[in-house]
């Protein structure tokens, strides 16, 4: 039996979400297919050729931190989503009415990535973008889609900003780190964290990942790269994971947070124990600067690194055939590459029990987070189990074959009458090849 000071349990969490920052409001929109892409607001995109994302909308920051907002009042937009959620975090686990020991509390975040710095809700004017020609200058483009715009303070540049801001609010002064490993960043993050507390050097941490890219540059960017659906007439079906007419990812944005816990601090103070964090896998593909490897060995290799810590053998069965893991939340981003990789690399560690195991991605319906997707994707998880229910992929109406694995399609699932949840794996692949898996299980004592 693990040693309680080596088991890392999760005693809180908090996100904010396009679909909004009440745990049990946005997991019910989830359980319905409930978009949250639509034409952006933030600045005028009309003649871009990717028009719409999933924005967070009507997200007062003044409501959740008080008196102290204040302090924050030169914070980024996805430093302001941390905070919010980091704060929700915080309270659900309980340590705002039993504070810990401050000194063995830190904070691992995946933060920074992209340009954070521009005033986020000033309008620009991009009206020299031809949606026909995907070849114009995006430097002279994006040089007049900011004219009048002014960047704010030089501190907004700092990747480690989010943490900063959150550990002067909570008053922590443990570890406190970040990773800028794109798509695959918060996932990392709470890896790391929970390694940190296996290994004694804290309590608890404080972690996840924030980001904010729905701005000229961030959206120009990815639409350069043809990374993203141009599904202009019909926003609200963009995001088509894992279906053959997937033609890209839509941005979103937001925060996600999980405060991990020792198993011993975490009894000591009575807390409430949502899920156990029972390993955690991290690769690289070595292959190419941002293409993924198409046999999906990368990915393979996390989630195989993440079962094999958590003592779980992926070609195993319980006494009723089920296999051992019963939900993936996938990375499924809705691009030709990502899915088809993907499911090679569920393929490739499930083998035979490959189709068994469900495996759908929350991006259908809340866009891509970026830093922030692991984090987020990984509360559902922790949902999931609690719930005994998984949520679907949206838009899913004609299974790509490449991908053909069971990928919940378009209706959530009741696994009630299987015996629940009670072991996930979490994925979350970068550019780059980072490829980084969380397996989550059910507590038990």
């Amino acid at each position: 039996m693990t040693p309680d000071n080596q088991r890392v349990v999760i005693t809180g969490m908090g996100w904010v979400t396009p679909l909004g920052t009440d745990i049990n409001d946005t997991w019910n929109k989830l359980l319905h297919a409930q978009s949250a892409i639509a034409p952006v607001t933030r600045f005028d995109a009309s003649t871009c050729a990717t028009n719409f994302a999933a924005e967070v909308k009507d997200f007062p920051l003044a409501d959740p931190l008080g008196d102290r907002a204040g302090v924050h009042k030169h914070a980024g937009v996805g430093t302001e989503f941390a905070l919010a959620a980091a704060s929700s975090a915080w309270k659900m686990a309980g340590l705002d009415t039993t504070p810990p020991n401050l000194k063995r509390t830190g904070i691992y975040l995946g933060a920074g990535e992209g340009v954070l710095d521009y005033p986020p809700y000033m309008e620009a004017n991009i009206a020299g973008w031809d949606s026909e020609n995907r070849k114009l200058d995006a430097v002279a483009w994006v040089t007049k889609a900011y004219e009048g715009m002014q960047p704010v303070a030089e501190v907004e540049q700092e990747p480690q900003l989010a943490s900063t801001h959150i550990a002067a609010e909570l008053g922590t002064m443990g570890p406190t780190l970040n990773c800028m490993t794109a798509c695959a960043a918060s996932t990392q993050a709470i890896g790391e964290a929970f390694e940190i507390i296996r290994r004694g050097d804290a309590d608890i941490m404080i972690a996840g990942g924030c980001h904010s890219m729905i701005h000229p540059l961030g959206m120009t960017g990815f639409m350069r790269l043809t990374a993203m659906s141009t599904r202009r007439d019909d926003p609200a079906t963009a995001s088509r994971p894992f279906d053959s007419s997937r033609e890209g990812f839509v941005m979103g944005e937001g925060a996600g947070i999980v405060i991990l816990e020792s198993l011993e601090s975490a009894k000591s103070r009575g807390a409430n124990i949502l899920a156990e964090v029972a390993g955690f896998g991290s690769t690289a593909d070595a292959y190419r600067i941002t293409d993924i490897h198409p046999d999906g060995k990368g990915g393979a290799g996390a989630m195989a690194g993440a079962l094999k810590q958590a003592g779980i053998d992926p070609n195993a069965t319980d006494a009723d055939g089920r296999p051992l893991v019963h939900y993936i939340s996938a990375h499924g981003t809705g691009t030709q590459e990502n899915d088809k990789t993907e499911s090679n690399g569920v393929r490739s560690v499930f083998g035979e029990l490959a189709p068994k195991v469900p495996f759908s991605s929350i991006k259908s319906m809340m866009g891509h987070l970026i830093q922030a997707a692991g984090a987020v994707e990984l509360i559902t998880c922790i949902q999931a189990i609690q719930t005994g229910i998984l949520p679907p992929t949206a838009n899913l109406h004609d299974l790509d074959p490449a991908c053909g694995l069971d990928h919940v399609p378009n209706d959530p699932r009741d696994m009630n009458f299987a015996g629940g949840v009670d072991v996930c794996l979490s994925n979350s692949f970068g550019f780059g090849g980072q490829n980084d898996t969380l397996c989550l299980r059910k507590f038990v004592q």
